[in-house]
């Protein structure tokens, strides 16, 4: 991995708990990220921190070394039952079960003890555990409020409140069930608040002034939209020779961990029966898809078992997969900012990667709002139609049941998170 992107503040030379520090050994930090040498610094003075930086620069640790620093400061308050002292806020389950997976390396030494609470499965055992008594609470926010209604937990003894990818949870449409729990935490000033975004827009801004503490506003590289070891291009196939062209490209890329991004699940799922009907081992991660079965394709694709994954939107922010050497926008995304989030799956912690897009006749429109957005053109690649595979196409999916589709029959809608 390229070291080029960290700065020159040694984690040793801050002050943080030694406990903490033998958890950073641990993950094998040495050096601060900007974005760790921009805000640690003062969110281990206790003060709050609203930062924007690229995804992969190590947003996560930042907050969690500060929130084990102020945990092993103070006192917790004394009571019948341990109560979360911290509470995190994710965006989706994904990044949720990051979180905590980081949360128990970087606080391996401390003893403290973590809850996760997310929809889609192990709704008892994330009670039961919950119920038990944490220290910290991380997860997304319609099964935190569903336990906080329960009476499952409290929030009045919260010493440090995060919200991470702020930007997403208001695209997903989660800002009043973030104000309903902000709401009922003890006042901003009793607590250390941080705020993390990609983007810090007006209405991120808002949030951070209505529930935090005067927070300091960290931006590392704001003019640099997009990655700079990203290498663009993009392709202008005609939408009868996008999927051959997306096959081609997948063979000739060879090794390496693919991302493929469309528009619309149920293009995933098509895009997902092609590659498998011309012998490429691809899997479609979206929202309709059962917890456990998503958790175990992120670990596939993590650990190389699975060369390319597919997936919309909802996948593109919050995953943080090393090692992604390729992504493939083979609809091209109608908002911006989406595009940056798409490719900032590669390239991620000083590496290099690839970024791959189709203009095509329907979505080519989105092409100059993009460009608008990360300041300069993509450079054009070109095919020759006589090159590309022929492909085999796969057998038509079998039409669902009644009770198998969603929200009919005796099958209840799932939860959206």
């Amino acid at each position: 991995m390229s070291q080029n992107h960290l700065s020159d503040l040694r984690f040793d030379a801050l002050v943080i708990h030694e406990h903490i520090q033998a958890g950073i050994r641990d993950a094998g930090f040495e050096f601060c990220t900007p974005i760790q040498a921009s805000t640690l610094p003062i969110a281990l003075l206790g003060h709050d921190v609203a930062g924007q930086a690229q995804t992969g620069t190590g947003k996560t640790a930042a907050f969690l070394i500060a929130t084990y620093q102020r945990l092993l400061s103070s006192q917790p308050a004394e009571g019948e039952k341990k109560q979360p002292r911290a509470f995190m806020l994710a965006p989706t389950r994904e990044l949720a079960v990051q979180i905590a997976n980081d949360a128990e390396l970087l606080g391996k030494h401390t003893g403290f003890k973590i809850g996760l609470a997310y929809g889609g499965t192990d709704y008892e055992k994330q009670r039961r555990t919950i119920e038990d008594g944490i220290d910290i609470l991380i997860g997304t926010p319609g099964r935190i409020i569903d336990y906080f209604k329960q009476g499952v937990f409290a929030l009045n003894q919260v010493e440090v409140a995060v919200l991470d990818e702020a930007d997403r949870m208001f695209d997903l449409g989660f800002i009043k069930d973030i104000r309903y729990l902000l709401r009922r935490l003890p006042p901003p000033e009793k607590r250390l608040n941080m705020l993390f975004s990609a983007t810090l827009s007006h209405r991120v801004m808002e949030l951070a002034y209505e529930h935090m503490n005067e927070p300091d506003l960290i931006r590392i590289e704001p003019d640099k939209v997009t990655a700079d070891k990203v290498r663009q291009a993009i392709f202008f196939p005609s939408n009868e020779d996008k999927m051959p062209l997306l096959i081609g490209l997948i063979r000739e890329m060879g090794e390496g961990r693919i991302m493929v991004f469309v528009n619309m699940k149920r293009e995933a799922e098509r895009v997902q029966d092609f590659l498998q009907a011309n012998g490429i081992e691809a899997s479609a991660i979206s929202g309709d898809v059962p917890q456990k079965k998503r958790l175990r394709m992120l670990m596939q694709f993590q650990a190389g078992e699975l060369p390319v994954l597919i997936g919309t939107d909802v996948a593109s922010r919050g995953l943080h997969i090393p090692d992604v050497q390729y992504i493939i926008n083979y609809d091209l995304p109608q908002d911006a900012e989406d595009y940056v989030h798409r490719i900032g799956r590669t390239a991620r912690a000083g590496a290099s990667g690839d970024a791959i897009s189709f203009g095509c006749e329907t979505y080519a429109i989105s092409l100059p709002d993009i460009e608008d957005f990360i300041g300069h053109k993509l450079p054009v690649a070109k095919y020759d139609v006589s090159l590309l595979p022929k492909i085999v196409r796969p057998k038509p999916r079998p039409r669902r049941k009644p009770e198998q589709r969603r929200g009919s029959g005796k099958r209840p809608p799932r939860r959206r998170n």
